[in-house]
């Protein structure tokens, strides 16, 4: 879980963008909770509560830096990432 919050807190910051990886992101996605669906390349992340649906691909093996934003403004808005400090 360590390296969960780590990342967390990669992401939050949002000095290192264009440097996660798409499976930490997802990784973290699931870890947070959300429900993943894959068609092709995307994967489709949705959980209860939320409305908005999160859709990332990969490019190469890394996120795309807008993606990892859209990420990061869903976990502030939602509050989801108090999820690691319960």
């Amino acid at each position: 879980m360590v390296k969960i919050d780590r990342l967390l807190v990669q992401v939050l910051s949002g000095t290192a963008d264009t440097n996660i990886s798409f499976n930490n992101l997802r990784s973290l996605l699931l870890n947070i909770g959300f429900d993943e669906r894959i068609k092709g390349s995307h994967h489709i992340f949705t959980m209860d509560g939320i409305e908005e649906i999160i859709n990332i691909q990969p490019k190469a093996n890394k996120s795309k830096p807008y993606q990892v934003k859209q990420v990061r403004n869903i976990i502030l808005k939602y509050k989801l990432g108090d999820l690691f400090n319960e």
